[in-house]
């Protein structure tokens, strides 16, 4: 796979045509003064490496970092997180992270656990203002380790349907709103309410029998946080996981950060970049209404953060619960959701999914991914190595013209990215 890569970044450098920003501007292919070292040309080729990557995976802009123990001891921006103010990505970026966000709505719900407030396997409609239970299987009660492992048998969103009663992501403000969580989920998870569509439950799989990856689950685990905990999910995560780990450019709220600061989404089509609120050809009458992602169901896919705050959290993760002397998790906690649970298929835990790095590489990550229109991003870690990484780009893996040699660019991403810390993937 290295030789691979190598074929491709040097074919793209011939006669040093190749369009790329930062550091490599400096020092050209041709020239090296006399005073460099070997640890700066290998600075110099790997910024090279990730440009040509990134430009080759049609991400506008790339900003990552690389965590040893529990510390950050690599990190950096490549690209433009404006394409029309060329505004240069740095660590310090704010992105969307889409499902990433389940990490941390999950690890709310599971600091609750830990004080034994509810237990795993308890029938959540002992919380619940409604009665939630598949229609095709009325009798089997379905628990908090369900929802927060995808086996609850809710299907996932597809469809017309789908996309018509969950994928909303054409709202201005940002939350809390006044319809979500309560009554929305009720009138859409409950057989005749506003919003229900019947293939929203499986008539295959019974509660706790089968992983269906369905995002609505973590709507249900957000709003048990609430009701446990007596306290606005927005305002639980701020008190309990972002102030303790000081993740001072993170929220759910695109008004209390920095806008200069936040990463425009872009989709590549037709050879050019364009905004997600022009992608009605994709999303139809869902398309946003403004150049930002803003959804109702936020505590699925709607964080910003960066990913040196994203770090503190990794590696509280990493650390058995612990960042910097601060503990937000017990570690049987994080072993609890860092534990494949039974009947899954894709390796998910609890909130938290370990699985190979790739299907080309067999080497065992912890964490999650996350992808929307105009976002593509992950946080893992090797537990093997206690190495961990997070990226997050501004671009999104729908770009179907080559998408096999895409999905070998994002395998490439993560294999340069941890080469930099000599982790052997031979």
């Amino acid at each position: 796979m290295k030789k691979i890569l190598s074929i491709i970044i040097l074919g793209l450098l011939v006669g040093c045509s190749f369009g790329v920003q930062g550091v490599f501007f400096k020092q050209t292919c041709n020239e090296a003064s006399e005073t460099t070292t070997t640890n700066d040309l290998g600075d110099i080729f790997f910024d090279l490496k990730m440009e040509v990557l990134m430009k080759l995976s049609k991400f506008p802009s790339l900003s990552a970092c690389i965590i040893e123990g529990d510390e950050v001891t690599w990190s950096k921006g490549y690209g433009f997180y404006d394409l029309e103010s060329k505004k240069p990505a740095t660590e310090n970026t704010i992105y969307n992270i889409a499902s990433i966000t389940k990490t941390i709505t999950g690890s709310a719900l599971m600091q609750l656990w830990e004080q034994g407030l509810f237990d795993l396997d308890e029938n959540v409609n002992n919380y619940l203002p409604f009665n939630l239970r598949n229609p095709y299987f009325p009798d089997d009660p379905i628990t908090f380790r369900m929802l927060l492992s995808h086996s609850s048998s809710l299907n996932s969103e597809t469809g017309e349907n789908g996309f018509k009663y969950y994928f909303w992501f054409n709202f201005s403000g940002d939350p809390p709103l006044s319809f979500y969580p309560y009554p929305w989920l009720e009138e859409h998870l409950v057989p005749g309410g506003k919003w229900y569509y019947s293939a929203r439950w499986s008539d295959s799989y019974y509660p706790g029998q089968y992983l269906m990856y369905a995002n609505v689950n973590f709507d249900l685990v957000a709003y048990l946080v609430e009701i446990i905990s007596g306290k606005p999910f927005l305002e639980y995560c701020d008190e309990n996981i972002f102030l303790p780990l000081k993740m001072y450019n993170t929220s759910f709220n695109l008004s209390s950060l920095d806008i200069d600061q936040v990463a425009i989404p872009y989709h590549w089509h037709i050879y050019k970049y364009v905004y997600i609120n022009e992608l009605s050809y994709i999303l139809g009458k869902y398309a946003p209404q403004g150049k930002y992602w803003r959804m109702h169901t936020y505590p699925v896919g709607g964080l910003y953060t960066t990913v040196s705050d994203l770090s503190h959290f990794l590696i509280a993760h990493m650390n058995g619960g612990v960042w910097k002397d601060v503990r937000i998790l017990k570690e049987e906690t994080v072993e609890e959701m860092h534990k494949i649970q039974l009947g899954n298929n894709i390796g998910y835990g609890l909130a938290w999914q370990t699985s190979p790095i790739s299907s080309n590489i067999n080497i065992t990550s912890s964490g999650h991914s996350g992808g929307t229109a105009g976002v593509h991003c992950r946080m893992f870690y090797l537990p093997s190595d206690n190495i961990g990484m997070i990226y997050f780009t501004n671009g999104d893996t729908y770009w179907v013209f080559l998408r096999m040699i895409k999905s070998k660019m994002l395998d490439y991403i993560i294999i340069s990215l941890l080469e930099k810390k000599d982790v052997d993937f031979d």
